[in-house]
């Protein structure tokens, strides 16, 4: 198996193997709807195997960060489907992965009262608002009552999606964010059946899952883990406990058929790793470069060694909008500019030049 052989994962077709990886790039307006300079960077990247969009949010108390989109109102939706048409027109497939943000939030950002999460605690550190910086906010702990609603909020969302034209979504279960708060023992203090025990604290990871495959079909629905991240306080530092909470998700997710398991990793080929890919039995994409951006020889490592089925790249796709084509060429790639991977502009995000047949970049 080459990184370079087409896949099906699920309904999703893959003229390859290499998969954008969900990447914030906080170009949305004021509103939350996508713009058309947001559209035609993902037609840019339409040549990735998979395009796994920025985390949007699927409530307003799920807003994160100013520009970043959301998938509520009529006008989002149209906005994410001038995205879908283009990334279809040039050949791609797209799925938007679904990210309430939780306690790392701010009323300053999201426009609501608060913010929400599995326990009344804050995030650690300062946020940055449209009125300057601020301490993270103590969140308010989800009740029992008020868990259901957010689990539909994550299915309408889904559904939203679809309407929008999108190929499918993810579930984002990682780097901090609510459904990952509800996972670790730290972030996570309650003492009822959505806390305590790694089963419990499973749960709710595994019921919007469950309502996202049911809204719009487990052959479209995908999730994303980082399991011992260890990310903006949700710290999962107990090896073994940290292996029953990842294999209690993967026995949840099991029996969905999704279609796919997305986790993000320094190294893939941990048991810890491999046994929420064993479990969890879908289709599996992998994503080592968080810390260290996913070299071609990495990712055709994982997927020749049966490590993955896909390996997801970030900063490499960011920089080369046809990373795979470099990548196929063995050609030079153009190096990413971090001041410019957050703003509102063009610049560092439509303006990355491409080859042009000879492999020259132009």
């Amino acid at each position: 198996m080459s990184l370079f052989e087409p896949a099906a994962f699920g309904a999703l077709a893959l003229s390859n193997r290499v998969v954008m990886a969900p990447l914030t790039r906080t170009r949305a307006d004021d509103d939350g709807v996508p713009t058309e300079t947001m559209a035609e960077y993902y037609r840019q990247r339409a040549g990735q195997g998979l395009i796994i969009t920025e985390g949007t949010w699927p409530a307003p108390e799920g807003k994160s960060y100013p520009g970043q989109p959301g998938i509520v109102t009529p006008a989002q939706i149209e906005g994410w489907r001038r995205i879908a048409d283009a990334v279809h027109e040039a050949g791609g497939t797209i799925v938007m992965q679904l990210m309430h943000g939780g306690r790392v939030g701010h009323p300053e950002i999201s426009g609501e009262p608060r913010v929400v999460g599995p326990s009344a605690l804050a995030a650690p550190g300062e946020t940055h608002t449209p009125v300057g910086k601020a301490q993270m906010p103590v969140a308010h702990a989800l009740t029992l009552d008020e868990i259901p609603m957010v689990v539909e909020q994550f299915a309408r969302a889904a559904r939203n999606a679809i309407a929008a034209g999108l190929d499918g979504v993810e579930v984002h279960g990682a780097n901090g964010y609510l459904v990952h708060e509800f996972l670790s023992p730290v972030s996570n203090i309650r003492d009822d059946r959505y806390g305590g025990s790694p089963e419990n604290r499973a749960r709710f990871a595994i019921e919007v899952t469950r309502a996202v495959a049911a809204a719009v079909g487990a052959d479209r629905t995908g999730i994303r883990l980082s399991p011992q991240h260890n990310i903006q306080g949700v710290l999962e530092e107990d090896d073994a406990d940290a292996r029953a909470t990842y294999l209690a998700v993967a026995e949840g997710l099991a029996p969905l058929d999704l279609a796919f398991v997305d986790v993000l990793a320094a190294d893939p080929t941990t048991e810890l790793v491999q046994s929420i890919r064993r479990t969890a039995g879908a289709p599996f994409i992998v994503n080592t470069g968080f810390s260290v951006p996913t070299t071609f020889a990495a990712a055709e490592e994982l997927v020749t060694g049966g490590w993955a089925d896909a390996v997801a790249a970030g900063r490499p796709v960011i920089a080369n909008p046809d990373l795979v084509t470099r990548w196929h060429a063995e050609a030079e790639l153009n190096e990413p500019r971090p001041a410019l991977f957050y703003g509102r502009t063009a610049e560092g995000y439509t303006d990355y030049p491409a080859l042009d047949g000879a492999g020259v970049i132009s």
